[in-house]
């Protein structure tokens, strides 16, 4: 079992995911919550029962594929439903952390990258949290160029349902600045040299 959980989060656009490959370059074991997540909704029958039963059959493909699209347009606009997504998500992605914790047996420390790491009360399961911080011009300057197909009414929504920067850091033991202002590889390596300690 490996010595220590460590999260990484931050609002969308702030950077999370790079900071996670920066880790993993130096040899550190990565779970990427959001991609384990898509993986869990196509993979687990019972789950996707349920997801199509509440959402409709349209919210997958005729090949079994999550239509992220179709399930975007009616949870983000709909809080309730939002809300009933996560509740039937969050507790499957979380099981599958923990079996996926099981197996890093010679780890020194393993990072989870989540964005919704405090929404969904995960932290609490984990010994240091990290979080990514970017001013919000340049997070939705990032997402547009990253995300084609979202529309500004779409990103805004998905910030609103974030905790906001000043949450995440009140309850944070480290932060990164991905601000195009301060280099990213100096701050992570720093974090993992504590870390290591």
């Amino acid at each position: 079992m490996c010595k220590l959980k460590v999260g990484v989060t931050g609002g969308i656009g702030a950077g999370k995911s790079t900071v996670g490959k920066i880790f993993r370059l130096l040899g550190i074991p990565i779970y990427e919550a959001d991609a384990q997540a898509r993986k869990v909704m196509e993979r687990n029958e019972a789950l996707i029962h349920e997801i199509k039963r509440v959402f409709g059959e349209d919210v997958y493909t005729k090949e079994g594929k999550l239509n992220r699209r179709c399930l975007a347009k009616s949870v983000f606009h709909h809080t309730h439903h939002l809300n009933t997504l996560n509740q039937l998500v969050h507790p499957k992605v979380a099981a599958d952390f923990d079996r996926w914790v099981e197996a890093q047996h010679n780890a020194p420390y393993i990072i989870k990258v989540a964005a919704l790491l405090f929404e969904a009360d995960s932290y609490k399961k984990l010994d240091k949290i990290i979080t990514v911080l970017a001013p919000e011009l340049l997070r939705v300057r990032r997402i547009k160029l990253r995300d084609t197909q979202r529309t500004e009414e779409e990103i805004q929504a998905i910030i609103s349902r974030q905790w906001s920067d000043e949450e995440k850091s009140a309850h944070t033991d480290f932060i990164i600045h991905n601000d195009e202002q301060r280099l990213l590889i100096p701050q992570v390596l720093r974090l993992h040299k504590i870390l290591l300690r």
